[in-house]
């Protein structure tokens, strides 16, 4: 239907209410009555071609999936970081301008909690240039053993990043695998092996220097071998490229996040033996069954700070990172601060500086995480005392901030809950140095029996005194 001007009331009227184009003299009464069947008239065509045909109410037009609660949880995270030169591949894995051409690495990492299906998550965060994943497999380690290239080749499974075998990770991003039907037990070991047929041009790649565990990598492409038996094959204790593996589940199941520097991170702790305070604390919770869904995740690294990069980004700057944007979490923890006050002049001024900006940095981590109702614990700074030839953060100065910080730790009620872990470990007779029985003989880290006596501490009824999440105002 066409519409013309009508020269009298300047209006639209259509054609087939017999309007010409000439001037009609209309009366008032009826040119108002005109007007408004105009109207009515217009409302109605408007409404005719703005719906769709055979429009369904709108409620029926929202798509619902029910899938029962269930969802993805971090299982295994590792702390992804730049690789420092020296934790860089050996020669001739590491060339110049390039890593692990031609190469396979096959990593084995230690799950939390088990479920049906899995995702692989791969990380480029530090790459300087797009890494190019040629193929990635998963199976299970021979025995279920960590730090293991064997593998058990009737579990083998090729897995896939949006329906494809390979995938290009641009730098500073990540990838997520295709879910993966291959059901995990909880605290199983789970073997990841990843070819890259081009490596990663450039000397900047991402990785975990702390593994604790055993890596092997070798030429070819190897994903699918039951071992990695070439020549060429080398072994360190390093994870590269893995920074987290999901497990699709439960309702109930959620994630603890742990931020911490190398305490956590296990050093001190025996390889392959998945003996750090927090693999110890998952052992002690899967025997719980109010906190066997919750998966443990160590989001630590060897010599990271709060306040500064250095091996890792600060603390400040990967929470969001590291915590919020990890997948189920629903619970947090801090563990740091000794690198702070260890790397800070030793003077009273420079040691009173870093007091107060470690307070106001836990403040603000405390506030970030808060705002996404997520109970965030502080952990007390462990002793670091003792002979400085061996231990360099050992002065008089650095002692009485650690002291400082566990005060307000204890005694701020900012943190949600406080683990005393300096009270665990320190010498009942010398409270500046860690137990003689819980040290690993440079004054910092403790053995293995520390990391027991920490685990065993922890109080596992905070997982359910805070199931209900906290209050994101301050």
């Amino acid at each position: 239907m066409t519409l013309s001007r009508a020269c009298y009331g300047s209006i639209y009227i259509p054609h087939d209410l017999h309007c010409s184009s000439q001037v009609v003299k209309v009366p008032a009464v009826s040119r108002l009555m005109l007007n408004m069947q105009f109207l009515a008239f217009a409302g109605l065509l408007a409404s005719s071609l703005l719906a769709p045909i055979n429009a369904a109410p709108l409620e029926a037009q929202v798509e619902t999936r029910d899938f029962g609660g269930t969802h993805w949880v971090d299982t295994w995270t590792s702390m992804p970081q730049l690789t420092e030169p020296a934790n860089l591949p050996n020669p001739p894995f590491n060339q110049t301008g390039s890593v692990f051409v031609n190469s396979t690495i096959r990593q084995t990492l230690h799950m939390s909690i088990g479920g049906p299906q899995i995702r692989i998550r791969l990380s480029n965060v530090f790459g300087a240039t797009q890494l190019n994943i040629t193929a990635v497999t998963v199976a299970l380690p021979f025995n279920n053993s960590a730090g293991q290239s064997i593998i058990e080749t009737n579990t083998l499974q090729t897995v896939t990043f949006s329906g494809n075998n390979s995938i290009i990770i641009p730098d500073g991003s990540l990838a997520v695998s295709d879910p993966i039907h291959f059901p995990i037990k909880a605290q199983s070991e789970l073997a990841v092996s990843i070819y890259l047929a081009g490596g990663q041009l450039g000397n900047s790649i991402t990785s975990h220097p702390g593994s604790r565990t055993n890596s092997f990598y070798q030429f070819g492409n190897a994903v699918n071998a039951a071992n990695l038996t070439d020549p060429s094959v080398q072994t360190v204790a390093h994870w590269y490229f893995l920074s987290a593996v999901e497990v699709w589940s439960p309702p109930q199941a959620r994630g603890f996040a742990i931020v911490g520097d190398s305490i956590t991170d296990g050093r001190g702790s025996t390889t392959n033996a998945n003996n750090r305070w927090p693999d110890l604390v998952l052992a002690r919770m899967q025997k719980n069954p109010a906190t066997k869904d919750i998966g443990v995740l160590n989001q630590a690294a060897g010599g990271n700070r709060i306040l500064a990069d250095g091996l890792g980004p600060n603390a400040i700057g990967r929470i969001d990172r590291d915590v919020l944007a990890q997948s189920g979490i629903k619970y947090s923890m801090i563990f740091e601060g000794v690198n702070d006050i260890g790397t800070a002049p030793s003077d009273a001024a420079s040691q009173d500086f870093v007091y107060n900006q470690l307070i106001q940095a836990f403040e603000q981590i405390i506030t970030r995480v808060h705002t996404f109702g997520i109970p965030i614990f502080g952990a007390t700074i462990t002793p670091f005392s003792g002979n400085v030839t061996i231990q360099a953060y050992s002065t008089p100065e650095r002692e009485v901030t650690r002291q400082r910080v566990n005060q307000w730790i204890r005694t701020s009620g900012k943190f949600d809950a406080v683990l005393d872990f300096d009270k665990v470990v320190r010498s009942p007779t010398n409270q500046s140095m860690l137990a003689t029985q819980f040290d690993s003989g440079d004054f910092l880290h403790p053995n293995p029996a520390g990391y027991q006596a920490i685990a065993d501490s922890f109080d596992l009824n905070l997982f359910n005194r805070f199931a209900g999440g906290v209050s994101s105002y301050m």
